[in-house]
Order: C-alpha cells, then structure tokens, then sequence
C-alpha cells in the first residue's frame, strides 16, 4: 500500500545526560538520646533526616552533647546553616547499652516528677507506699531536652501523692567505645541502599580527634561503597592532653598521621552563645550551604565564608583567641580554623586538606579542587553504571565519551571547570583488555584553585603632583 507524504518519526537521543552526583551530604556516627524518639530509629542502621523535626521525632534530642554527640550535629546543620540533608548512625543501642538504677524517692511537685534523661520510659516501676502504679492509668512519661517527666494523671490512683518511689534501667551512652563507633562507620557501605543517596562528608564530632577514629574515617571515604569518594572532616584534640596552642599543631598531625588528602583537619572547638561545637560540625554546615549556593557542585572553597559561631575555645571552654598570623600558620599546616575579620565577622579560614604542606599536588591539597575531582568521579560511575553490561562496540564508546564531554563542557562553560575533556586513547587500551571487555576513559579536568592570596604595589606617582598644581 502507498504511503504517501511527508512523516517524521522520533529516535532514542543516542547521548544522555549524565547523573549529577550530590555534594555536601554529611554521614555522621556518634549517640544519640533515642529511648527519647517518638519514632526511635534503629542503632548502627543510616537514618536519613531532611529537617530538624524529622531528625528529633527519629533520634530524639538533648542539651548534653558530650553524652549525645548527634544532637550537636542537629543543632548546627539544621538551626544555624539550614542544610539538608543528614544521614546519621546512632551507635547507642538502648536494648542492650542500659544499667539498673537503684530505687530511689522522687518529690512531687504539681504532680510531676523529674527523673535523668537516661531513664528508660519502658522500664520504669512507681510505687505510692504500698500501691504499684501503672504507666497510662496512674502516670504518663515524656521526654524534654535535658529530662524524663513522668505526670501523675488525675483519674489514677496517686494524683495526690508528694512523694513516690521510682526505679527503673537507665541507658548507658558511657558504655559506648570506639569499637561501636568503627562499626558505626561501616555502615557507611549501607547508606546507599538504606538512604537510597552517598554521603561525600564523613563526621564523627567527639569521636574524631582520636587518631585510630581519624584513620578509618579517611579509608571509608576514599572507597565509599567500593564506587564513590568523599572526604573524613576530623578534629584535633583540643582536650587536657591535646593541642593547646596553634604553634603545636603541626608536630600533632605528624605525631598522629592525620596527613591524609581524604582528611580535612580542624581546630580548635567553637562557640556560640555559650554552648560549644567541634570545628568539624560547622565546617561540614558551611561547605553543605557553599555547595547548595552553587547548584551542588563543590567547586567552591568554603575558606573566608562565614561561621555561624562568636569564638574559639578549647574542650574545657578556655577561649582561644587566634591571631591572623596563627591562622596563617594553621594554613600552612593544613589545618582548618576560624578568624574574625572586621566587619565579616567570623569566617572559615583555609583550603588545605591535611595532607598538606607534605603533599603539594593540586588536586590532593585544595579541598574544592579535590572535592571536584572526587564529585566528577562519582558522577561518572552513577552516570555510566547502566552501560555495563551491553556489547562492547564502537557505537557503545564513542556514545559514552561523547555524552562525558558534553557533560564537562557544560561545566567549563558555567566556570565550574576550567578545562576538560574524555578520550578514549589506543596506548591506554590494549588489544589483551579489549577482549576482556575493559575499556578505559581518560578525564582531563582542571577545577580552579582558590585565590590564596592577592598582592598590590603602592608607589608614589610625583607626577600626579605636577598635573594638580599646574595652571
């Protein structure tokens, strides 16, 4: 039959667009007050959190951050840098980390009474004299920021009671050691199926100045997953028998091996409105709202952006006042810090990874250089997972490296790149990895560096002198 005329038909685009890995997404491990949750989520499982509600109504919350190191971390990234999102691993496992508490008379006050925050709502046993109360007839119990509550009600049998005696198994966060904090880490490899997204910043406020801490952080975020790269932000101890002083850290990273290029280094702690939070809480803040001001892409360095804090201080909350030559000095070392400048107020300061000054390569001691370099790869691995697998042609190659340039030349062309391109060169492909289905891509890419330092030359011009005094 005739099928006459003009017809158009459509075709799958042979060039896809790549997946854009996200940046700025924080995985962090310590304690958190769950027993205190109205959703308690599991321990050593990454919870996902996109709010400070969601974040409370599944680990719960505390005022006691040197308990319940989490909660910190809430604080900061939700209230003070409006991030999102968190995933955190709570190590603290209330069904098995609890104690009992000796029996103990309680005071009533407006028919409330106010037990430790540690307290075990699902444990507890009141008496009124001789009078077993039941949890629901004769009491209610809730949880605030620093205690249990346990409310008379008025229809139970001890609305009227002064006094009551109260035991009960209280959750232990003292019981938790490094080694629940190193599995916490693991779970790192979980977040992809449990959160369905890869974190890029690895935390672990309260646990991270420990070097053995500090040295499995920057393994896991080098192979995240066995596919994807991050970077471990750490901080220095600034405890009793930690850094006291700027002019000692650089015999401390030596000392402790934090020289790393996965590591960002910090210290000391900062403050703010008298509560105190590790450096690395608000560095991985500011480079999450430094990402998200630039589409996602981290190829900005979040040095000289500001600090949502109003000091420095040590572990024991003596204050730490930094010179600007003690904070060129940390840069010099390669660790992060903070620095008052006029008007700016607070700011970050310093682009190094820890392992400089011992490593000066660009793409290792910069962090947005190397935070590029980890985000383009992890970009590339998302994008072209879904090519593995299929017939090995020339069709298959020149479809991959023809979707990665387009790719990169968009990121040139935003300013996110300098310069960039993918080959597929024939002396980096043997005919032996051919047959075996190996096909390697070369990426050249080349992010900007951060402008460290601008210098200008003042000179007196005695001509200008001439051109105003003459006629």
């Amino acid at each position: 039959m005739p099928n006459l005329g003009v017809h158009v038909r459509e075709q799958a685009t042979a060039v896809t667009t790549p997946d854009v890995a996200e940046s700025g997404i924080p995985f962090v491990v310590g304690l958190a007050p769950v027993h205190t949750a109205a959703k308690p989520a599991p321990a050593n499982v990454p919870v996902l959190c996109t709010s400070w509600k969601e974040a409370v109504e599944k680990l719960g919350f505390s005022e006691d951050w040197a308990a319940y190191t989490l909660c910190e971390f809430m604080d900061s990234h939700f209230k003070l840098y409006g991030c999102q999102p968190v995933i955190f691993c709570n190590v603290l496992d209330p069904g098995t980390m609890k104690q009992d508490a000796a029996a103990k008379s309680y005071p009533v006050t407006d028919h409330k009474l106010t037990l430790p925050l540690a307290t075990l709502a699902d444990t507890l046993e009141l008496t009124s004299g001789e009078t077993a109360l039941a949890r629901d007839e004769d009491y209610a119990v809730l949880y605030n920021e620093n205690s249990c509550i346990v409310e008379l009600l008025r229809t139970g049998a001890a609305y009227g009671a002064t006094e009551l005696t109260v035991s009960a198994k209280e959750v232990t966060p003292e019981s938790v050691t490094d080694t629940e904090i190193a599995a916490g880490l693991d779970a790192v490899d979980a977040c992809m199926n449990r959160a369905g997204c890869i974190p890029d910043l690895i935390c672990a406020p309260g646990f991270s100045h420990k070097p053995a801490i500090a040295a499995l952080m920057a393994v896991k975020a080098e192979n995240i997953n066995g596919l994807f790269g991050g970077k471990a932000l750490v901080d220095a101890d600034c405890g009793a028998g930690g850094v006291r002083k700027a002019a000692d850290l650089s015999d401390y990273k030596a000392q402790n091996r934090i020289t790393d290029d996965s590591q960002i280094l910090c210290w000391p702690m900062a403050t703010r409105e008298k509560r105190r939070y590790h450096m690395s809480t608000h560095l991985a803040g500011l480079m999450a709202q430094v990402d998200a001001g630039n589409g996602g892409i981290p190829y900005e360095s979040p040095s000289n952006k500001p600090f949502q804090i109003d000091g420095c201080c040590l572990e024991d909350g003596t204050e730490v006042d930094l010179t600007f030559q003690d904070t060129n000095d940390l840069a010099g070392c390669g660790v992060v810090t903070a620095f008052h400048f006029l008007d700016m107020g607070w700011t970050c300061r310093n682009s190094y990874t820890a392992c400089y000054p011992g490593n000066t390569d660009v793409k290792d001691c910069f962090i947005p250089v190397s935070r590029m370099f980890k985000w383009v790869g992890n970009s590339i691995v998302r994008s072209f997972w879904r090519r593995l697998d299929k017939p090995m042609t020339r069709l298959l190659v020149d479809s991959v490296v023809d979707a990665c340039n387009i790719w990169l030349n968009g990121l040139v062309g935003a300013g996110y790149l300098l310069g960039a391109r993918a080959e597929f060169p024939e002396d980096e492909n043997p005919l032996a990895d051919l047959m075996q289905g190996i096909l390697r891509i070369h990426v050249y890419l080349t992010p900007p560096a951060p402008a460290q330092e601008f210098d200008f030359t003042l000179e007196y011009d005695a001509a200008y002198v001439a051109a105003a005094l003459a006629a």
